[in-house]
């Protein structure tokens, strides 16, 4: 019985933490958890394709399959840094919903990371979009002096867009 009491004290000591795939768009740093992205990669060739949002910026064939591409930046409105060493490669951060796959663009090459739970706060509700029903900021995670936004990649987009994606 004692033994137990100490494992579950040393358990409760251990704090959880969350793995996260960090990149940049524009000058911040963003964060969505590892268990969203289904893998990373160089973006390959994109095609342009009719009637999508501009922040769509078309299909790409990843392992074969035909995904749709979305800039980050462009969806939320966030100005291109040109600070630093351009690349010229981007890179892709594939994830798959249960409905659709997309993978999303960033400029540099993304970093994993992981945080300890208690050091994420909940966004300001300010902040939040009242224009989209489920927030798609998880939290802004802080480690040393770096704030992180962690996202909800499955929120991103609204249901109408998944519906004129998957159409």
């Amino acid at each position: 019985m004692e033994s137990q009491n100490i494992r579950d004290k040393k358990e409760a000591a251990v704090e959880v933490k969350v793995h996260l795939i960090v990149f940049k768009l524009g000058t911040e740093e963003y964060g969505v958890r590892i268990d969203q992205v289904k893998e990373v990669t160089i973006t390959p060739e994109i095609t342009r394709m009719p009637k999508t949002p501009s922040f769509i910026k078309g299909v790409s064939n990843i392992r074969g399959d035909i995904i749709a591409i979305m800039d980050l930046e462009e969806r939320f409105n966030i100005e291109r840094s040109t600070a630093g060493t351009q690349s010229k490669h981007t890179y892709t951060l594939v994830m798959e919903a249960k409905d659709y796959t997309m993978g999303f663009i960033v400029r540099e090459v993304p970093q994993s990371l992981s945080l300890p739970v208690s050091s994420i706060d909940k966004a300001p509700s300010f902040i939040q979009d009242i224009n989209i029903n489920e927030n798609f900021i998880e939290g802004i995670g802080k480690i040393d002096d770096r704030l992180i936004i962690v996202l909800d990649i499955y929120k991103i987009l609204t249901s109408e867009e998944i519906m004129e994606l998957k159409s």
